[in-house]
C-alpha cells in the first residue's frame, strides 16, 4: 500500500470516527505503519483520542492534544500533527470535525495536504439531518470543500438507525448516495455496518462492498451503564 494520506469529514452523527478508527485498525492489520490524527475540535463525546492507550498497545499511534487539553473543546492543536502530515513513512488519516468550524482546523495544513496527495472521504448517513435529501448534501460538500480547501473523492455510505437498521433502510442510503455520485462523478463503493448487526445486513448490497466496524465510541450513558454506576 503506498503511504497515503486520507481525511475523513462527515456531518455530526455521520459515523466519522467510528470510520477513522477502523480504518486506522485495516490498514495496521496489512502490516502497513499508520498514525491516526484526531483534528475533531467539534464533537466532546466521540473521539478518536479516548482510545490512545489501547491503540498504543497495537501499534496505531493516534496523534491528538495531550494533558489538560485532552478533552479541550478549542483548536488546542498539538504541534505533531504538521510532523505526521509531513510523514511519508506510514499511512495518515485525519479525522476532522463535522462541520466547517472543524475543516477549518485544516487550514494550517492544507499547503501540505496538497503537496503530498490525498484522499478525502465523506461518510454520511442519510437518517441524521443536514444529509437527509440531495440537495442537503450538496450543500453541506460544497460548504465543507470551501472551509477545507480540498476536494472530496469518496463518499462512504453510513446509513444506519443502529438497532433498528434493516436491508430497506441501508439500500435507500445506498440509492440516495449514488445519485450525488454520479453528479458529482466521485468513487462510491461502500457501505458500513456495525458487527453486531451484521448478520441482518447482507454483503453486496446493490453491487457495494459491504464493510463491517468494531464499535468503539461508546455514549457517555453506555459507559456509566456498564460500570454499573
Amino acid at each position: 500500500m503506498d503511504n497515503k494520506l486520507v481525511v475523513v469529514i462527515g456531518a455530526y452523527g455521520s459515523g466519522k470516527s467510528e470510520y477513522s478508527i477502523n480504518l486506522a485498525r485495516k490498514i495496521k492489520s496489512e502490516q502497513n505503519n499508520v498514525v491516526l490524527v484526531d483534528l475533531d475540535v467539534v464533537n466532546p463525546y466521540f473521539r478518536s483520542r479516548d482510545l490512545r492507550a489501547r491503540f498504543r498497545k497495537e501499534g496505531i499511534e493516534i496523534v491528538a492534544p495531550e494533558g489538560e487539553f485532552t478533552h479541550a473543546d478549542l483548536p488546542m492543536l498539538s504541534p505533531r500533527i504538521m510532523g505526521a502530515v509531513q510523514e511519508e513513512n506510514s499511512v495518515v488519516i485525519l479525522d476532522v470535525g463535522g462541520d466547517p468550524s472543524g475543516c477549518r482546523t485544516l487550514a494550517r495544513y492544507v499547503e501540505n495536504i496538497k503537496k503530498r496527495g490525498y484522499e478525502m472521504h465523506l461518510v454520511i448517513n442519510t437518517r441524521r439531518p443536514f444529509t437527509s435529501t440531495k440537495k442537503e448534501i450538496e450543500a453541506m460538500m460544497m460548504m465543507l470543500e470551501s472551509t477545507a480547501d480540498l476536494q472530496i473523492t469518496e463518499l462512504i455510505c453510513n446509513t444506519n438507525l443502529m438497532q433498528y437498521t434493516d436491508i430497506a433502510v441501508i439500500e435507500d442510503g445506498i440509492d440516495l448516495i449514488q445519485q450525488v455520485a454520479d453528479e458529482k462523478k466521485l468513487q462510491f463503493s461502500k457501505y458500513l455496518v456495525l458487527k453486531e448487526y451484521q448478520e441482518k445486513i447482507p454483503p453486496d448490497l446493490k453491487g457495494k462492498n459491504r464493510i463491517v466496524l468494531d464499535y468503539f465510541l461508546n455514549k457517555p450513558w453506555e459507559s456509566v451503564i456498564s460500570t454499573g454506576i
